[in-house]
């Protein structure tokens, strides 16, 4: 996740050590050594020099490391009431607004007006969803009323209406209103509904995990299970295909396996035996057999854990930042998908991936800063990116990134100065022009990306026929876009901090969304009046902000 908005892919990994003159040097490429760190003759010159010259170089590395987000002055003992702390990642505690994931009511992520939809006009998976909702084209969409007459003067095709059909309907009922809410004291890290639907699972830094029931509409709080070996907070969990487990990632050298199947919990420990002393899984994922675990972490690499012979089978040294995501592209899980701060998401195929030597099917550049979450499709085809750099990118997995653009991703990876944990988005991080080589099919801006690692996911197939996408925001909100149109089609207001993760159930029309205010909401669809429609639509297209 960074010590910085991005740790410049040159310095990478290797910027872990605690001499504060060796992260300057290794964090800053496009700096020459010599001026960074006094040659040996220089330093024996330098030694008959006057101490205020030692104590100006000594201000100069304090300042760059404060200003690269790599050490921070906080509150504490000692002559001045300060004290120096130096930042890990993603993770490090702090009381002020910003760390609480506050600001977000300071900053209005600028909004696409005219998104660039040449790319995504010309794809395939215009056509897919186009399909799965029974839409012609995009323009003159039919109404709910004009599909009821239609269906009553017996125009449809069968007696009622098509599974497309329902799909596009349920598309003008976007959930808008919050059904039910539960609330903890801190921050509520992720949360995600299981494959059927029928249990929604919560994590908090509370180092709680939650299940809640949630067949038929309800939102009732089934179990609490403590999660053990928890460092700052559990930042990653899912479900087994099955149900009847839950994993959960936090920094630890392990990653955690508690049934939730009966009365009783058994927690197992799986061991990924890292290399890094200060170790942390980010991402989590299971096989769709349930039989292995996919692990992104920060030391950049992938991990695979097989449950049936109980051990590490697979680590792969992947990215040159931490691996912020990983997914299974579809269900026969033999591709893999990573996002990691280095901006790029790379394509793995099990079938030909080697431990000594690893290679990728093909690598995705295009964002400019790092990436917080990847979702595919579920077609291993196509997939979604959230970054740091303020939008989200389509991909399409067999138009992969050339050589000039992943120099030109690398290039602005590494003129990114600023820390999105806790500074606002400076100017200079807003830009639009694509980079020379981005081969993403589109990009969507409307939602801010700050404090931690917002996620984003498509709708459901079976109620939307993924015509959506929907992401988490440092405003508080919750961001719904149309796929192939690139607008914010709705904002949900309520919270009053970031929301860090959502989930859509995948077969009714609600939404279930997690903050770090500590609250966790569920949004379903409520009538409104057609005023209130009216002006809600207008300021979506205007981008203007929620009073």
């Amino acid at each position: 996740m960074g010590s910085q908005s991005s740790s410049g892919m040159s310095g990478g990994r290797g910027s872990s050590s605690g001499n504060p003159a060796e992260q300057s040097e290794a964090a800053e490429p496009n700096q020459s050594n010599s001026s960074r760190v006094r040659r040996p003759a220089e330093r024996q010159q330098g030694d008959r020099q006057p101490a205020s010259e030692e104590d100006v170089d000594l201000a100069e590395v304090l300042a760059y490391l404060l200003r690269r987000g790599q050490v921070r002055l906080v509150h504490g003992s000692g002559a001045t009431g300060l004290q120096l702390v130096q930042s890990y990642s993603d993770s490090d505690e702090d009381s002020d607004g910003a760390w609480e994931g506050r600001l977000g009511d300071r900053y209005n992520p600028p909004v696409d007006t005219q998104p660039d939809t040449n790319e995504v006009d010309r794809s395939e998976i215009r056509t897919q969803i186009l399909l799965a909702t029974a839409s012609s084209s995009l323009k003159g969409r039919q109404s709910f009323t004009h599909m009821l007459t239609e269906r009553e003067q017996g125009r449809c095709r069968g007696t009622s209406f098509s599974h497309g059909e329902c799909s596009r309907i349920r598309t003008h009922f976007l959930p808008n209103y919050v059904s039910h809410k539960d609330t903890y004291q801190q921050k509520a890290f992720c949360g995600v509904y299981s494959e059927e639907g029928n249990m929604f699972l919560s994590a908090c830094q509370d180092q709680n995990i939650r299940l809640y029931d949630t067949t038929r509409g309800r939102f009732h709080l089934r179990r609490t299970v403590k999660a053990r070996d928890v460092g700052w907070s559990v930042l990653d969990v899912c479900f087994t295909p099955d149900a009847q487990h839950v994993l959960y990632s936090s920094w630890s050298d392990y990653i955690h396996l508690c049934s939730i199947d009966g009365d009783s919990e058994n927690h197992t420990a799986l061991d990924l035996n890292p290399d890094e002393r200060r170790f942390c899984v980010f991402s989590l994922a299971a096989s769709t057999d349930g039989n292995e675990i996919l692990g992104g972490a920060n030391d950049g690499c992938l991990y695979v854990f097989d449950l049936e012979q109980n051990k590490r089978t697979l680590k792969i040294d992947a990215h040159e930042d931490d691996v912020n995501a990983v997914a299974f592209a579809d269900s026969s899980s033999q591709l893999l998908f990573s996002g990691s701060d280095d901006a790029v998401c790379k394509v793995w195929d099990r079938r030909t991936l080697r431990e000594d030597r690893p290679q990728p099917v093909g690598q995705l550049a295009g964002h400019r800063d790092g990436i917080t979450f990847i979702h595919s499709k579920g077609d291993a085809r196509y997939l979604i990116s959230n970054s740091k750099d303020q939008s989200i990118k389509l991909w399409d997995v067999r138009k992969f990134s050339p050589k000039e653009g992943l120099a030109a991703s690398r290039l602005a990876v590494t003129q990114q100065n600023w820390d999105y944990r806790w500074q606002q988005v400076p100017q200079r991080a807003l830009k639009r022009h694509k980079l020379t080589g981005d081969t993403s099919v589109m990009t969507y801006r409307g939602h801010g990306v700050l404090h931690t690692l917002i996620r984003c996911r498509f709708s459901p197939e079976f109620s939307t026929g993924q015509r959506f996408i929907y992401s988490g925001c440092s405003t508080g909100k919750i961001i719904i876009y149309d796929v192939l149109t690139g607008t914010v089609v709705s904002r949900l207001s309520g919270h009053d901090a970031c929301v860090r993760d959502v989930s859509w159930h995948p077969y009714e029309d609600n939404i279930v969304s997690s903050s770090w205010d500590g609250a966790v909401r569920m949004w379903e669809h409520r009538q409104t009046h057609p005023l209130e429609e009216e002006r809600e639509g207008e300021r979506l297209t205007t981008g203007q902000k929620d009073l």
